[in-house]
């Protein structure tokens, strides 16, 4: 990518990167334990709801004295934004409302935006990055996470002339997980309650991993980044491992689990009787492809190449990522090459409000990962139609109706701060939606 070639011409220019970022929590933290390994790349301003954390947070990792002093700390993400040192901001809080606010005034400002927060992201990506792009400025996936990664493996594809199938990432996943609650997550990850709290582990967070919700967001993501489509009834979590991909993931009319070509899907880690599956992408990306004519899967075959029965379907990826600490190679692609790794082009793809179990009206929701809902992504055609609540606005609000398990939410079914920005944005987005089919379509 000769981003190194790049930043030192920059470096030898006196025009080291400068960033900010909002949220030293563990993504972030793995970004900054990175930085002084990067010469030419400097962290301006960190932001966070305590300051006296984010410094402990940079010591933590690695920072001495002397970089912490230069460092400038603030309680208030749009500090970052505003910074005239700053040239791309980070957002990496994980709180959707919280993220569209930071994206808008980074925008505002003329400054480049990395959404960590994919949160955000998901609920109002394709309004944010049409106010980037009027803005002429950049509106990036953060690389390490897994929808930059997809997204880049997806481009590699398409880029050499394959057709893609399917893209998506593993988990580890069993239908029962979809109603677990803070209550019972530790079980699943081998823990018990009090050695998670002694790691300072956040049930509600961690379990937003586990009941489906984060890959509902994450694959809503890259659903609206690649173009790509989204099953009608919401991710199936196939059981498949590294071996399986090219057979599993294609059309259901060869044996797959797909309803056509070019489809996001998460596959499990486990079968559905709890036994592990082998060679498990449980922590990794995947791209199965498609060779369109007879010579390219015939090279399919001489090179070596996997494929199912066919002989036409292949599969890459990656079985492992490393979140924040690959995160300078969105900073630097922006900063130096002006590209995003990977940017919301589309609105393809919903992760809306289900009940975990029956819900009585005047409960308060409590949003991703917690005890009363999970996401499940959808089309977005089809949240237009039921007015499908987001995930990202499940927080904190008021339930107007009783709401059976497993139903999906509509928005009319909560009390909604119409006053709220984040209420507004989507709202908007929704309305140039219907205005505009085509924005569910393509860029």
């Amino acid at each position: 990518m000769n981003l190194q070639s790049l930043l030192a011409a920059r470096v030898e220019a006196a025009k080291p990167v400068r960033v900010g970022l909002i949220g030293a929590g563990k993504f972030g933290s793995m970004f900054l334990s990175q930085v002084p390994s990067i010469h030419g790349l400097d962290v301006a301003v960190i932001c966070d709801l305590d300051p006296e954390r984010a410094k402990a947070a940079c010591r933590g990792v690695g920072w001495d004295a002397a970089r912490i002093a230069r460092t400038r700390f603030a309680d208030r993400g749009r500090d970052a934004c505003v910074d005239e040192n700053v040239e791309v901001v980070i957002e990496a809080t994980g709180d959707p409302t919280a993220g569209i606010a930071h994206a808008l005034a980074a925008i505002e400002a003329r400054k480049h935006i990395i959404m960590v927060n994919v949160e955000a992201d998901a609920l109002a990506g394709a309004y944010l990055a049409r106010k980037a792009r009027a803005a002429n400025v950049i509106y990036s996936m953060a690389y390490g996470d897994q929808p930059a990664l997809i997204a880049e493996m997806v481009d590699w594809a398409r880029a050499a002339g394959f057709t893609v199938t399917a893209a998506g990432k593993g988990t580890k996943y069993l239908p029962a997980y979809h109603t677990v609650t803070p209550d019972g997550v530790w079980q699943h990850y081998g823990l018990t309650a009090a050695e998670a709290k002694r790691a300072g582990m956040n049930s509600q967070m961690f379990n937003s991993f586990l009941d489906g919700t984060k890959s509902a967001i994450e694959m809503a993501a890259v659903a609206n980044a690649c173009l790509l489509d989204v099953p009608h009834e919401g991710l199936s979590f196939p059981p498949c491992g590294a071996d399986e991909l090219a057979s599993v993931l294609r059309p259901k009319d060869l044996g797959g689990v797909l309803a056509g070509d070019g489809m996001v899907e998460v596959v499990s880690s486990l079968r559905r009787d709890g036994r592990p599956v082998e060679r498990d992408l449980r922590w990794g990306v995947y791209v199965v492809f498609k060779a369109n004519n007879d010579y390219a899967a015939a090279c399919f075959k001489q090179y070596g190449l996997p494929t199912d029965s066919t002989g036409r379907y292949a599969a890459m990826y990656k079985p492992f990522h490393l979140i924040g600490l690959e995160l300078s190679i969105s900073v630097l692609n922006v900063a130096l090459r002006g590209e995003p790794t990977g940017s919301c082009r589309s609105w393809r793809g919903d992760a809306v409000a289900v009940a975990k179990r029956a819900l009585k009206a005047g409960e308060r929701l409590d949003g991703e990962g917690g005890y009363c809902v999970y996401a499940k992504l959808i089309p977005a055609p089809r949240s237009l139609a039921l007015n499908g609540l987001p995930i990202g606005l499940a927080h904190h609000v008021k339930l107007l109706r009783d709401v059976a398990a497993g139903e999906i939410l509509s928005a009319a079914d909560v009390a909604l701060d119409d006053n709220a920005q984040a209420v507004r944005v989507r709202r908007e987005m929704e309305r140039q939606a219907r205005q505009m089919p085509a924005i569910m379509a393509a860029e």
